[in-house]
């Protein structure tokens, strides 16, 4: 039997965080992140196709649903320009972007690891144009490059007592591994985004606004989408007890980040 002594433990144990540690884009923040994210990549391609399966996917020759891969497509060119320019292109190493429309009224949209987005038709109305689209779909992409996902199953995985990889977890009980995949990245949820907190989605919210800029979409739609959402639903949690920004924070946010953002943007008018 081998035995380790205690600083050699603490001296692995924080050499391990500091190997888990890197820095968001854009924002910079240093996270922390437990979890292989090559992983997750193969558990979302597994559960994005039984998704797809059990749900109500649009026809692809649908306009609506040929808006949202064109638009889904544009996007991730910019996010992954945007990334090699930074040096950060392993961000998205082993991505295989694929963009889904779902006939579900629910107001909802959310990427998976590796680049798989759906978005629900009940939030087409609000989105009303391209633009509007874009919004969102930048917003889900976002959190996915960002790995704010991988942040939060980390920690549900910790709380919970899960000392063991996705891997191993898939094998041993499936059900929980799904259940905390798809809590953590907000699948079902309305709009996927009450599954982060209000760091990540401000985060998310800037690297939207720099890769619709980029894709050509006018960044400036972003309140204005906000603005319509806020009007959604009945009434909101203060924001001291809520999980994402006030939705008048979240327009002032984003009002004082555009100045940047209109900076990626070549069809200013």
């Amino acid at each position: 039997m081998i035995l380790f002594d205690k600083r050699v433990i603490v001296l692995l144990t924080l050499t391990f965080i500091i190997l888990s540690c890197s820095k968001v884009p854009i924002s910079g923040r240093k996270q922390l992140n437990l979890i292989s994210e090559a992983e997750l990549i193969q558990m979302s391609f597994a559960q994005y196709s039984e998704f797809l399966q059990e749900n109500n996917s649009v026809s692809g020759t649908d306009e609506r649903a040929r808006t949202v891969v064109e638009i889904g497509n544009r996007l991730a060119n910019a996010a992954t320009e945007f990334l090699k320019s930074k040096g950060a292109s392993k961000r998205v190493e082993g991505f295989e972007w694929e963009f889904h429309l779902v006939d579900d009224p629910l107001v909802n949209a959310w990427c998976m690891p590796g680049g798989k987005v759906v978005v629900y038709t009940g939030i087409m109305d609000i989105t009303q144009n391209d633009a509007g689209l874009a919004v969102v779909m930048g917003h889900e992409i976002s959190h996915a490059i960002a790995r704010h996902g991988n942040e939060r199953m980390s920690h549900a995985m910790t709380a919970q007592g899960v000392g063991m990889t996705v891997d191993v977890l898939m094998g041993q009980d499936p059900g929980l591994a799904r259940d905390i995949f798809f809590q953590s990245y907000g699948i079902g949820s309305q709009l996927g985004m009450l599954a982060y907190s209000r760091t990540q989605e401000s985060e998310a919210d800037k690297m939207g606004l720099v890769f619709m800029a980029m894709a050509g979409y006018d960044p400036r739609e972003a309140p204005k989408f906000w603005k319509r959402m806020s009007n959604v639903g009945g009434e909101k949690l203060p924001e001291i007890l809520s999980t994402h920004p006030s939705d008048e924070t979240r327009m002032q946010d984003l009002e004082a980040f555009m100045p940047e953002a209109l900076k990626y943007y070549s069809d200013q008018k």
